[in-house]
């Protein structure tokens, strides 16, 4: 029995002692095996090193004629046959890309936003011995951990840079995607970039983005995934001074891109409807949105204007918010409403910024109309929907009046949004449409809005009194007619609004 006992012990150790020598044996093969290939040993904070534990991974050798350098790669990846056909895909467009001069093997070659290193590995097959890729998620050491609108690099550090896989259509941010690419771009550097959208209207807006390239060529070309079949490829050159776009780039205005659009919007009702609360109402309906026809992603932010919002309710709840078509984006929301009956609903809304002010042609002192009926319970429906005059002249007013403040909306809007930004606006401002729409055609301002909803003021039938018009305003349905024809004739995709 002792002898068991004293046997036990050393049996296991033995054991142990035995383990631990050929966990010993199979780390020198490792590193052996890393030092044969790579030339190099493991250091401490590289981001090639093999014992990282985010990179356990196989190391292929490149296999084109001419490339020397290694490429680490995932086993499984390897192995796919997926891999392999975005591989073969990649490598078809990178050497059409050499052949027409937009790339060479001595381009130091960024690829943003890669999620499986596929590109990557293409360049180093072909050549392109110096290139690297990022992601959110590293697969090092073709890819490291860096989003593609926070590039780790200086100014100016590559000669190429790729986007594939329609990475910037997928950006939370794609105005900063944009910018980082140019920043780490070169002077006569190229971009290309592959992007499932194809439209008029988003190509121009995507050009819109690179403010300080200008466009070579776009084609289309057959992709490689089911959920991309087809590739919008796009290539741009980086300017070595941005003033010479000014007078070599042809990228369209807005108003441009919209001309497209316009031959699909609903018709103009011609014709002076007889029962204009039902008419206008239905027409809605009828409204061909803008993000219906097209694709808005490549836009620096969202803007939604409704000038003469009222209650926070009205239109911005009602309307906006429930059917307006957004293609999933954020807006920014700027209710602009001078009856100060209205403010205190947007005290806590969050998202919305209150201007509450009359927005006018000009800074100067007015006078507002006050509607309330008296005796009227429904308070809300009944302000707020009063015309506005100069202090000095006052004509056409009657009953009570607030004193209020003007602003320029014209010269706001200029400073406030950009042509790389999406703006709609809603307009109902009791007749300041024929003050406020020339004033915006005249200032260019009205190139900043991609789309307009627009309610214009007429001496309408009543609908109480048949046969009877309303003596609130003087302008007929033929004029309200003819400024919605000027705007869509400009360009402008106009609706007509109730």
């Amino acid at each position: 029995m002792e002898l068991n006992h004293t046997t036990k012990p050393g049996f296991l150790r033995n054991v142990v002692v035995r383990f631990l020598l050929f966990s010993l044996f199979v780390i020198a093969i490792r590193f052996a095996y890393v030092i044969t290939l790579r030339g190099e040993s493991c250091r401490s904070g590289d981001d090639f090193c093999f014992f990282s534990p985010e990179n356990q991974n196989l190391v292929t050798a490149a296999a084109v004629s001419g490339s020397h350098s290694s490429v680490t790669l995932n086993p499984a990846a390897a192995a796919s046959p997926e891999f392999h056909k975005r591989v073969m895909f990649y490598i078809t467009v990178f050497q059409d890309l050499i052949v027409d001069g937009f790339l060479s093997t001595k381009s130091k070659s960024l690829v943003v936003d890669t999620p499986a290193g596929d590109d990557v590995y293409a360049l180093r097959e072909i050549g392109v011995d110096d290139s690297i890729g990022i992601n959110r998620k590293p697969s090092k050491p073709l890819v490291i951990g860096k989003l593609g609108f926070r590039h780790p690099f200086k100014d100016n550090t590559f000669d190429f840079i790729f986007s594939g896989n329609g990475a910037i259509d997928r950006s939370v941010n794609v105005a900063e995607f944009a910018s980082e690419i140019q920043r780490t771009l070169k002077p006569e550097g190229y971009v290309v970039v592959h992007t499932a959208s194809n439209d008029t209207y988003s190509f121009d807006s995507f050009i819109h983005l690179f403010n300080s390239c200008t466009f070579i060529r776009s084609r289309k070309i057959d992709g490689f995934d089911t959920n991309m079949p087809h590739i919008h490829e796009i290539i741009m050159k980086k300017l070595v001074d941005i003033k010479i776009r000014q007078k070599t780039d042809n990228r369209h205005s807005k108003s441009e891109s919209n001309r497209q659009l316009l031959k699909r919007a609903e018709p103009l009702i011609e014709s002076e409807p007889l029962k204009p609360w039902i008419t206008l109402k239905r027409n809605i309906e009828n409204v061909k949105y803008l993000p219906s026809m097209a694709d808005i992603s490549f836009r620096r932010r969202y803007v939604y204007v409704d000038v003469g919002a009222r209650s926070y309710g009205s239109s911005i709840v009602s309307w906006f918010k429930k059917q307006y078509p957004k293609q999933n984006k954020t807006f920014d929301i700027c209710a602009i409403e001078a009856d100060k009956h209205f403010h205190d609903q947007y005290t806590s809304k969050k998202g919305v910024t209150l201007l509450p002010y009359a927005a006018w042609v000009k800074n100067e002192s007015l006078v507002f109309e006050i509607n309330q009926t008296p005796g009227d319970e429904n308070v809300e429906k009944g302000r707020g929907m009063g015309r506005i005059q100069p202090v000095k002249s006052g004509g056409g007013i009657v009953g009570s009046t607030d004193v209020i403040q003007g602003f320029d909306f014209a010269n706001w809007l200029k400073n406030t949004v950009t042509e790389q930004d999406f703006v709609v606006m809603k307009m109902d401002v009791e007749g300041t449409e024929f003050d406020l729409i020339p004033k915006l055609i005249e200032t260019g301002a009205i190139s900043l809005i991609d789309e307009v909803f627009l309610e214009c003021h007429y001496n309408r039938w009543q609908k109480c009194c048949p046969g009877v018009r309303s003596p609130k305003y003087q302008k007929t349905y033929g004029q309200c007619l003819n400024l919605f024809k000027s705007l869509r004739q400009r360009g402008v995709l106009v609706h007509q609004w109730w």
